[in-house]
């Protein structure tokens, strides 16, 4: 029987091949490089398998490749290595499972069905050889390609053996959907459900990344909604799952705040590719269950959702192990995400939208396409009405920023001139005497000049400080 081959053509993958025809093993690239290009999508990462010692030919790929970054993990006989524009991945075929309690495999040496048997999917069980001699034949054990053609999820193995060597596997299926466009087979769903709690054993980084690269797909809906439905989410992220959930009372009933959610995080996926302010979408009604009431004659409300939701935003990061350098900017976004709303009106004066301008600094238009993200409703005559709304606090943005220059606005005066200028030490005059300069920009009394906050600050400070107690050292001479 004549064997299937796929048409290569990268210089790289054949230089390997040579290298193993050298050291005489046989060598494939395997998983999502393989997925990827049967798709026809962009490919970068590589993942190499040899029949042997993947760390040895590891080192000889880099030393051929003059390089000196391999990092090598003996424990699971990988290695990686780290190109200018990709990686490259060298394991030797094995066979992996985890016990009950531990997050680290138990590795043993395996075949090239064995191995490909433990991989997650069958779309990433299929091998390439990378020989000369057998260059571009296929190995496809478990019918990859077919599934790819069916775009359709299954398991190599039964799903709950191939989720108990790796219980990530489950979050892995959603993401895939989200990312692929993919159906999930019913049995990985199922096995989903009876296996969630397995997650337990994960370490959050692998969760935390799982999460990110599913916040980083076209439409992560797809996958959000897969792992609520398996009950996932309640286990990895417990804040999503509880957005979920209609109560009616009366005539009265509020929107599922969890698909009204992810409602808006595709929809901001359509406007920018950055996983934070996409972050800032999926947080930004996370306070609703805790703020949730119900007013005789008005129904459901809300209040405070947006300052409440913020403050519960660094608590998620630390649990959560994302960087917390991105907590301020995604803070930011959820406690501001209804104020542009608040200047629609017409009679909105130019010291609320200086006031928004200043608080949101360079980030005001990342806060307006959150905003321009936010709008759900199915009555086009309601969509259109908002969003010629945000147009509107758009132009009045504009004018405002125009004229007073307030984006990446500083206060003109700093602590130290105002500690100088008015002989007083640090201590609470000193900030209060720095907000009422930064309040009489805002409100349009002095322009934002220097010299402008300088001369308001000599005509307040003796009496600020006197109010406060506070005795200057020009006002002692």
């Amino acid at each position: 029987m004549k064997k299937s081959r796929v048409k290569i053509e990268n210089d790289l993958l054949g230089r390997i091949g040579a290298l193993a025809d050298e050291a005489e093993i046989p060598a494939f690239v395997v998983g999502g490089y393989v997925r990827d290009l049967l798709l026809g999508r962009e490919v970068k990462d590589m993942d190499i398998l040899v029949l042997g010692q993947g760390i040895a030919f590891a080192e000889r790929v880099a030393k051929a490749l003059h390089r000196t970054n391999l990092a090598t993990f003996p424990k699971f006989g990988t290695a990686m290595l780290q190109l200018d524009d990709g990686k490259i991945e060298f394991v030797g075929a094995r066979k992996e499972s985890y016990t009950k309690d531990s997050r680290k495999p138990v590795v043993e040496t395996g075949t090239l069905d064995e191995d490909l048997s433990r991989r997650d999917f069958t779309v990433n069980a299929v091998a390439v050889s990378l020989n000369r001699e057998t260059w571009g034949d296929v190995t496809d054990p478990f019918k990859g390609r077919e599934d790819l053609k069916k775009k359709l999820l299954r398991t190599p193995l039964d799903p709950e053996e191939t989720f108990d060597d790796d219980p990530l596997r489950v979050m892995r299926a959603m993401r895939f959907a989200a990312q692929l466009d993919f159906e999930v087979a019913p049995a990985i769903l199922r096995a989903a459900r009876t296996m969630r709690q397995r997650l337990s054993i994960v370490s959050q980084e692998r969760i935390s990344e799982e999460i990110l690269k599913l916040m980083a797909s076209r439409r992560p809906s797809v996958g959000w909604k897969l792992m609520q439905e398996t009950g996932v989410v309640e286990i990895v992220f417990p804040e999503i799952h509880q957005l979920s959930g209609v109560e009616q009372r009366k005539e009265y009933h509020h929107k599922d705040v969890f698909f009204h959610t992810l409602k808006v995080v595709d929809n901001i996926c359509e406007m920018t590719e950055n996983v934070w302010l996409r972050m800032a979408a999926l947080l930004h009604d996370v306070a609703k269950p805790k703020t949730k009431a119900f007013k005789e004659g008005t129904g459901w409300t809300f209040h405070g959702h947006e300052e409440i939701g913020a403050r519960m935003v660094k608590p998620i990061f630390r649990r959560m192990k994302f960087p917390l350098e991105h907590v301020p900017y995604v803070e930011k976004l959820v406690r501001l995400h209804l104020r542009p709303m608040a200047l629609v009106d017409h009679d909105v004066t130019d010291s609320a939208v200086r006031r928004l301008l200043f608080e949101a600094g360079p980030d005001i238009d990342d806060l307006m396409t959150l905003c321009r993200a936010d709008i759900t409703s199915r009555n086009p005559k309601l969509v259109k009405q908002v969003r010629q709304n945000y147009d509107r606090v758009a132009e009045k943005m504009k004018v405002v920023e125009e004229r007073d220059r307030m984006r990446n606005w500083q206060p003109a005066l700093r602590g130290d001139e105002i500690m100088r200028v008015c002989g007083i030490q640090e201590g609470p005059s000193v900030g209060d005497l720095k907000q009422m300069v930064v309040d009489a920009v805002l409100d349009g009394h002095i322009p934002n000049e220097h010299d402008a906050a300088l001369e308001y600050l000599l005509r307040i400070k003796d009496e600020v400080l006197s109010k406060k107690g506070t005795k200057s050292s020009t006002t002692r001479k």
